[in-house]
């Protein structure tokens, strides 16, 4: 009796660890990302503390009773540090869904996210989050209701391949079918190399040359590399309108990014340029991001930061400086 009482106080202690490790919870993270800035659109100027996206959310996973297969979820809300308003909600909506990943064949998941285009140019971006952001001259910026995505494992370590479809849930027209909406993109990762292509068919989003919103057909192919202290990034995109017959025409954006940064010691020096050429309207979207980030631990941030978004026969001339912090957290 002694040695069974025994034998089942070590097998507690042998198992009671893994039993905890195998149910770790849900990870709350989040950002504050603040900074305040002087803006100028070329006729007005004034001084503004911004929130900058910041964000607050969990996610997690679940053993399931089939090997090698597990329930993954995500609830992320964006909060304004500024002054409470999101819109008029204290809270907004950002990536949330539910999902099945397995080992060997891969992620499925449903709700509301990023499309697999706009996810696979996010490792390109310098400036994100701020007026600097590509997504002031480069449409496509998608966060998707009702999406189902499926992506594969990682293949031979470094390709993944991403397919998501909407419905258009508009019954009774030609919107109403199983998959209204395509996305897709093809990433390489292993490291120091990042390529990514994405292609959207009849995307609701907006185009710069038509002035609104429209079905949009778009493809892009960017690229990041990590050379030592260096980084080397790019990204040309061209997007159009799927219905000229809808839409009274054929409207085109073609857009080139390019960046660079360098990190020395805690400092990283970065500049950003890029430049949308607009078919219909015969005009040019540029802009130019100069800034510096300031490491004072391992996830915070200080840092400055000027941009300019200019059309060239247009009206718009707007010109940021800000100063401004980033602490993320997980826990």
């Amino acid at each position: 009796m002694k040695k069974q009482l025994l034998a089942l106080a070590i097998g507690s202690v042998v198992i009671a660890p893994s039993v905890a490790l195998a149910d770790k919870g849900p990870t709350v993270y989040g950002k504050v990302n603040v900074s305040y800035e002087n803006q100028d659109d070329g006729a007005d100027e004034q001084w503004a503390l911004e929130s900058n996206s910041s964000r607050i959310g969990v996610k997690g996973d679940l053993d399931l009773d089939i090997e090698n297969l597990k329930a993954i979820y995500q609830a992320e809300f964006q909060i304004a540090v500024d002054d409470g308003d999101n819109s008029g909600q204290t809270f907004s909506q950002r990536n949330i869904f539910g999902g099945f990943q397995h080992k060997q064949f891969g992620t499925l998941k449903a709700g509301k996210f990023d499309t697999p285009f706009k996810v696979s140019q996010g490792k390109i971006d310098q400036f994100g989050d701020l007026d600097g952001d590509i997504n002031n001259i480069v449409r496509g910026d998608v966060r998707a209701n009702n999406i189902v995505q499926y992506s594969t494992p990682k293949l031979a370590d470094v390709f993944t391949v991403n397919l998501a479809m909407i419905p258009g849930e508009d019954a009774g027209t030609d919107r109403d079918g199983v998959a209204d909406s395509i996305s897709s993109s093809l990433v390489f990762d292993n490291g120091a190399i990042y390529a990514s292509v994405g292609y959207d068919s009849e995307m609701n989003t907006t185009l710069n040359d038509l002035g609104g919103s429209t079905l949009v057909d778009a493809f892009h192919i960017a690229a990041k590399a990590n050379i030592q202290n260096f980084e080397i990034g790019a990204l040309f995109q061209q997007s159009e309108n799927a219905d000229t017959a809808l839409d009274g025409g054929s409207f085109e954006d073609t857009t080139y990014v390019v960046n660079a940064a360098v990190k020395l010691d805690r400092w990283k020096l970065k500049a950003q340029y890029g430049m949308t050429d607009m078919d219909t309207s015969d005009d040019d979207l540029t802009l130019m991001a100069l800034g510096a980030d300031y490491k004072i631990g391992k996830s915070s941030k200080v840092f400055g930061y000027f941009a300019n978004v200019e059309e060239d026969t247009g009206t718009r001339d707007d010109t940021t400086f800000g100063i401004g912090f980033e602490h993320s957290f997980s826990l």
